[in-house]
């Protein structure tokens, strides 16, 4: 008894130190070459396949008539020197495929060319994009939060521009139409209608509503004068909230 009692003594700090796999849970998807990088969230397998890294949005490259977004060009670059190359696996929390026939996965290094790298993590961790989280991907994304908040108090990557700072809603002009994280308080709760939309969650001193959807239905009971940083794309005024992590309690 004595003796087992030593050995699991000894244990216990080794199994302290180990981590728990960050793809438990996911479902383990295609094997490939990562050929070439489309964008600082998106990249080509040897096989032909398109990959839009889930719960992530890294800045816009320029677009039929849009320009690009600031650090477009710098988050490319991230992921290249990442990932270009290297033998990687997918993994699938959820929907595994978008309408333009994309993978939509977690993807993580496997060759020994480097470290072992989970690259959507990476690009939190590294600046590269912001957290991003759909509903039908969400699965494996619960640290991104954390993850973007260090990299942005520490001004990594794209942290270091204005542009990119967490914005003030009272500030943001009536015309903005652009991925955006946006702080303020929030005011009236009304019902909504609209397809998808469960509530409208107004943002005092601000034009700005938040359309927030059935997977973030919680939000709609928040008291008035709550402070809240909200992140999605803004396009007339409105933001949908469509997950509970892209909605934060400040």
């Amino acid at each position: 008894m004595r003796l087992l009692f030593i050995l699991i003594s000894a244990c216990l700090p080794l199994m302290a130190c180990i981590k728990p796999d960050p793809m438990a849970g996911l479902q383990p998807g295609e094997h490939g070459r990562v050929v070439r990088i489309l964008d600082g969230d998106a990249l080509v397998l040897d096989t032909g396949q398109s990959v839009r890294l889930v719960g992530i949005e890294a800045p816009a490259a320029p677009y039929r008539e849009r320009d690009g977004e600031p650090f477009h060009e710098e988050a490319k670059r991230i992921l290249e020197d990442m990932a270009l190359g290297r033998e990687v696996q997918l993994y699938y929390g959820g929907l595994t495929r978008d309408r333009y026939d994309r993978a939509l996965a977690h993807v993580r290094t496997t060759d020994a060319l480097g470290p072992e790298l989970w690259l959507n993590a990476e690009m939190l961790s590294r600046g590269g994009a912001r957290m991003r989280v759909y509903p039908d991907t969400a699965q494996g994304c619960e640290q991104f939060a954390g993850l973007e908040a260090e990299a942005r108090e520490g001004s990594l990557g794209l942290w270091k521009l204005p542009v990119f700072r967490i914005a003030d809603a009272a500030a943001l002009p009536d015309d903005f139409d652009r991925f955006r994280l946006v702080e303020g308080h929030t005011g009236a709760m009304t019902g909504s209608d609209a397809f998808g939309t469960v509530c409208e969650l107004a943002l005092q001193d601000s034009a700005l509503v938040l359309a927030v959807t059935a997977a973030a239905a919680q939000y709609c009971q928040l008291p008035e004068g709550t402070p809240v940083l909200a992140r999605g794309y803004v396009r007339d005024g409105r933001m949908e909230i469509s997950h509970t992590l892209n909605l934060q309690v400040r």
